[in-house]
């Protein structure tokens, strides 16, 4: 039918022109087409209804075909809008779906990790039931375990009724778990308890199954703290039973010669009486020092502070002939092994507490005071009985800085277990030791110098004690300097330097009192120069003070040999500086009579002073020094008297000529200077 529309459309154009078209089979001018099938066309459009309803109404077929076309256009565009519907609804479904997958997934594997948690394997359950807890299967199964146990835990928070299916189960294994874990570390705390045993092998075993007591605390608080408390009550007993027993063994190679309180610095040195005791009365009596000399020289007794020593071995106390042979010891010595020791195993179970039962802070070292506590206090009342009856400063002091290098030790560590012990300590030894000092202080103030016997210039045993004591405890204290420690040696060098004066006073002789004056001073200068700083107080003072009695000394032996010459020569320098020279002009028959005798006698006089003086200073050094000071004297106060004899004023005095040549005098005088 549509091939005869378009045949009417064309043969109807409205221009009367008839278009070239290529109407292929259509085209009636060929020789090739067929009136017959035409004819066939014609009449089958002919036959059809639509064809037959135009032509009886007379439509005009153009109007018909545009309705035509219209209708079909219009039944296009409806079944696109449909189809564009049918995409749109089909492109929903498609999200919705990919949604609805997504949130499948999501659920799958939810749900598989609640199945795999609510899942409570057969091989867990053997290996809790059976295996030992020291194998390594066991906690693995047992951290899964607590695992299970914690995911139980939420569930139920959650009401999810899928817990209590498995709910039972875990509950048992627990149980059986807390009760393996329970026996096995009460059984290492017991193991601590036997004889000779060493707790840190237990220890140490005990930290590679930390996660047992996490376990407990986490599960079954009532049994972590029964193991808590059990271990709290053991290791406070082995420590106290230990160090109780270790210090009582230290206690007995103890130096049997301790200081008491008529042991001070200004106490006459004469030996104490020798007393027999009872084996009864012996035991509760304190053997004094035969010689107090000793409780005020540190000799080797420093060496304990040296880095070595500090944290070297601890002593261990032997019974019978081997005490013998092991010797004794001053109490510094043993009181460094004692806190050496509390030191080592103070941080070493500090940290195990920190670690096993994982606390930190006030907790952990509330855990430590728990279990070290009775201990602590078992020392601080055997120091504080020591240090009541003690007047050894120098083992004092030196206890007192072996606590600061402790305590340095420990925050060197960051272990923070010790520090209130250690100030405890320090609160006991500083007002100790400072009571001590100003006992020797007063001691030496109130000494009265007729009752320390005989008089001799050479060094005192008083100020020998202050020497060497005064440079221990500077050479101490350089490392952690204490303000009260300078100020109360400051107070016993002012009293010290008062008694040398007063015992100088005693002597008839101004001669004798500076040769006393100088000994004492170079002796006291020399021991502090051996351990004290050169530019300590201490030394700078007593070498301004040996300085001045060495000058004065000096003019004191000059005198009398050579008095007469020195006399004009400060006489006629003063005259020179005025300007009035002129009135010693008469003077020739003093200037002969110096001149010569000075010739004469200068050789014999140098050589007597220089053995006097070499007799009077027990230090050789210190009389070489002072005969060299006074050879280079006499050279100055000689070579005064050549410039003053040279003045216009006495050029023409004939015994000018009999002057001694000054470099000669100088090379004599060098034959004259001691070797030592």
């Amino acid at each position: 039918m549509e091939p005869l529309f378009i045949c009417c459309w064309f043969f109807q154009n409205t221009d009367g022109e008839v278009p070239t078209l290529n109407l292929g089979e259509l085209d009636l001018t060929t020789d090739e087409f067929i009136l017959d099938e035409v004819d066939i066309h014609i009449q089958a459009n002919l036959e059809d209804d639509l064809v037959k309803e135009a032509l009886k109404t007379g439509v005009d077929l153009r109007q018909y075909s545009k309705q035509r076309m219209e209708g079909m256009l219009s039944g296009f565009q409806s079944d696109l809008s449909s189809i564009s519907s049918e995409i749109q609804t089909l492109q929903q479904q498609s999200v919705s779906m990919n949604v609805r997958l997504k949130n499948r997934q999501a659920v799958r594997s939810h749900l598989s990790q609640l199945v795999d948690e609510l899942m409570v394997p057969g091989a867990m359950i053997a290996t809790i039931l059976d295996s030992p807890v020291t194998d390594q299967e066991f906690l693995e199964q047992l951290h899964e375990l607590n695992n299970k146990i914690n995911f139980a835990k939420e569930l139920s928070f959650r009401e999810t009724l899928a817990c209590s299916d498995i709910q039972d189960i875990v509950d048992r294994l627990k149980l059986k778990a807390v009760s393996k874990i329970r026996e096995f570390i009460l059984q290492k705390i017991y193991s601590f308890r036997k004889p000779m045993t060493n707790y840190q092998i237990p220890q140490n075993t005990l930290l590679k199954f930390r996660f047992f007591y996490q376990f407990l605390l986490a599960n079954e608080r009532t049994v972590a703290k029964e193991i808590r408390d059990e271990y709290v009550d053991t290791m406070s007993k082995i420590y106290y039973s230990y160090f109780k027993s270790y210090s009582g063994r230290l206690l007995k190679v103890q130096y049997e010669e301790v200081a008491d309180k008529d042991d001070l610095m200004g106490v006459e040195d004469t030996a104490k009486k020798d007393i027999l005791y009872a084996n009864e009365a012996c035991f509760f009596s304190k053997p004094s020092l035969r010689s107090r000399n000793t409780i005020f020289t540190v000799g080797q007794r420093g060496a304990i502070l040296s880095p070595a020593e500090l944290e070297g071995p601890i002593l261990v106390p032997h019974y019978g002939s081997e005490r013998r042979q092991q010797g004794e010891y001053p109490f510094e010595t043993l009181f460094r092994s004692q806190h050496y020791a509390l030191l080592d195993n103070g941080c070493r179970e500090f940290l195990f507490l920190a670690d096993f039962f994982m606390v930190a802070g006030n907790s952990a070292l509330d855990l430590f005071n728990s279990i070290m506590g009775k201990t602590l206090s078992m020392f601080l009342k055997s120091l504080s009985t020591y240090a009541s009856d003690c007047y050894d400063s120098i083992a004092v002091f030196l206890c007192l800085h072996i606590v600061l290098r402790f305590r340095a030790v420990t925050a060197k560590r960051t272990i923070p277990a010790l520090d209130k012990y250690w100030e405890a300590v320090l609160e006991l030894l500083w007002p100790r030791f400072e009571l001590i000092l100003e006992m020797n202080i007063h001691s030496i103030r109130n000494t009265d110098p007729q009752k320390l016997g005989v008089l001799d210039t050479r060094p005192h045993y008083i100020t020998r004690r202050y020497a060497e004591f005064s440079s221990a405890i500077v050479s101490i204290n350089q490392t952690f300097p204490n303000e009260r420690t300078n100020t109360l040696l400051g107070q016993l060098l002012v009293e010290v330097e008062n008694f040398v004066l007063k015992m100088a006073a005693e002597f008839p002789s101004r001669r004798d009192q500076l040769i006393f004056l100088m000994n004492n001073y170079d002796m006291m200068l020399s021991v502090l120069m051996e351990r004290a700083a050169d530019d300590s107080k201490e030394v700078e003072g007593f070498q301004q003070l040996l300085l001045a009695r060495t000058q004065e000394f000096i003019e004191e032996i000059l005198s009398p040999p050579f008095g007469g010459m020195i006399s004009f020569v400060k006489e006629a320098e003063a005259l020179m500086e005025k300007g009035q020279l002129d009135r010693l002009k008469n003077d020739e028959a003093r200037i002969t009579q110096l001149v010569r005798g000075f010739s004469s006698s200068w050789k014999q006089s140098v050589e007597s002073m220089s053995q006097d003086v070499m007799r009077s200073f027990t230090n050789f050094k210190n009389g070489t020094s002072i005969i060299q000071g006074a050879l280079t004297q006499l050279i100055q106060y000689y070579h005064g008297f050549h410039k003053i004899l040279n003045q216009p004023t006495f050029r023409s005095l004939a015994v000018r000529s009999e002057l001694i040549n000054l470099h000669h005098l100088m090379v004599e005088v060098k034959k004259h200077k001691p070797n030592f």
